[in-house]
């Protein structure tokens, strides 16, 4: 901490790389829980357990639970995240390969930067060229096997990255949410509502488990929600949005590769182009907002 109790530079650099490394590999551990986990279910299970465990473990520790209003706060912001976002990427992610997803999802600093122009300051010059550049990235994945062969996949999860930006400048909005225990309440939130819709859908989970599954639900709940969520909502509340959401910068590069390696997945000359093209606009938006 500097003397203004403001992390330094260094520890949001270590903090941010720890968030990249667990939310890159995110893509690839959501489809291997897909092979015996449906889309809505699969996210009730991450989001409860890592949930559960958490608030458990904070209460434990000392820290205060939140009041009628921080848990209404939590619903919301939580249905925005877990639902809106999470399970709307794993829905996308049946017809999507991962890198796809990856730079679809790369577009969420793009609608977070826009989002908090409502309340705090509109995007500068430079975040406008980003924005242009972005959203021309994201066209270009219409070409050859991109969004052109999944329509419906990327669609869903170009409106899953509009919701998560919403719902994590929302989150930064809620004052009752400032508490550390906040990232236990929304997953918890979260998890309830993703089971009741689950279960009114019919979703049914496939028995027995395969063991890739059982691996990918271990790392979403271990690394990706309890590690992942929770210094997400720190850099939320720390850094400005853009920056927060900048692990979405890598994430096309490490799901691509993963996803080639692990799943068999490949990966058009037009798909990669479409990645520099968003990745470039991220990161005119990125240099725009420093810490």
């Amino acid at each position: 901490m500097d003397q203004e109790g403001v992390p330094g530079k260094q520890k949001i650099i270590i903090l941010m790389l720890i968030l990249y490394a667990v939310w890159g590999s995110v893509f690839l551990a959501n489809r291997f829980s897909l092979e015996s986990f449906p889309p809505f279910m699969l996210n009730a299970v991450r989001f409860l357990s890592a949930g559960i465990f958490l608030y458990v473990l904070l209460r434990v520790k000392g820290e205060e639970g939140l009041d009628l209003r921080g848990w209404l706060e939590s619903f919301l912001v939580g249905a925005m995240l877990f639902i809106g976002g999470a399970g709307l990427l794993c829905v996308g992610q049946q017809w999507v390969a991962s890198g796809l997803s990856a730079t679809l999802l790369a577009t969420t600093p793009l609608w977070t930067v826009l989002f908090a122009g409502i309340w705090e300051k509109m995007p500068t010059a430079m975040e406008w060229v980003g924005l242009g550049i972005g959203i021309a990235g994201v066209a270009l994945l219409n070409l050859d096997r991109g969004i052109s062969g999944n329509p419906l996949g990327a669609g869903i999860i170009l409106v899953a990255s509009i919701i998560w930006s919403l719902g994590s400048v929302l989150n930064n909005r809620f004052q009752g949410l400032g508490k550390p225990i906040a990232s236990a309440t929304e997953m918890i939130a979260g998890g309830v509502l993703l089971l009741i819709l689950s279960l009114a859908i019919g979703e049914r989970v496939s028995w027995p488990l395969t063991a890739r599954a059982t691996m990918g639900m271990f790392h979403l709940v271990v690394f990706s929600s309890i590690i992942g969520f929770t210094l997400y909502r720190f850099m939320l509340r720390t850094v400005r949005p853009a920056l927060a959401t900048s692990y979405t910068l890598v994430n096309p590069i490490t799901a691509t590769v993963l996803g080639a390696l692990f799943a068999g997945e490949s990966v058009s000359l037009v798909s990669i182009a479409a990645m520099t093209v968003v990745l470039t606009g991220v990161f005119l938006v990125f240099r725009a907002r420093a810490i």
